[in-house]
């Protein structure tokens, strides 16, 4: 099954589990998102194509993050009139794991059953200083004090 959505002024051809990047969605990683302007449906059976959009049709997915492209340099210069501008330009992008096609007005799923296909990531914890480590200094400073 595909779908032809409509976002930020651009069409996209999409599939569950297509990863397709979009101009900047508002929202964090891991949060839900759905695509309203579905311009055609294509399945087994045959292909829906709306007039402008498809009724009752709508793509989920999910935020996977928020990126932005490579630097383009703009350059302005006229000869011989001292004007020279120089301008930089970074489009913000989201990256969208489209999760699935839903026609016919249907909810998409749960959040939670996509959580449990994924696996879990472990948490990073940062190494605490042993005790032995932070009385050494001090025990140093409490000798010289009786050398003195």
């Amino acid at each position: 099954m595909f779908a032809v959505i409509r976002t930020g002024g651009k069409q996209y051809r999409v599939a569950p589990a297509d990863m397709v990047e979009v101009e900047k969605l508002s929202g964090a990683a891991g949060d839900a998102v759905a695509f309203g302007d579905v311009l055609m449906v294509g399945a087994e059976d045959g292909v829906a194509v709306g007039s402008p959009t498809v009724a009752g049709a709508t793509v989920a997915g999910e935020i996977v993050r928020q990126e932005r492209t490579r630097k383009i340099h703009v350059f302005k210069k006229r000869r011989r009139q001292n004007y020279k501008r120089s301008h930089g330009h970074r489009q913000e992008l989201t990256l969208v794991r489209i999760t699935e096609i839903l026609t016919d007005g249907k909810a998409p799923a749960a959040k939670a059953a996509a959580e449990a296909e994924a696996p879990a990531k472990p948490k990073r914890t940062r190494a605490k200083k042993p005790a032995a480590a932070e009385a050494a200094p001090a025990e140093a400073t409490a000798d010289a004090d009786k050398e003195e």
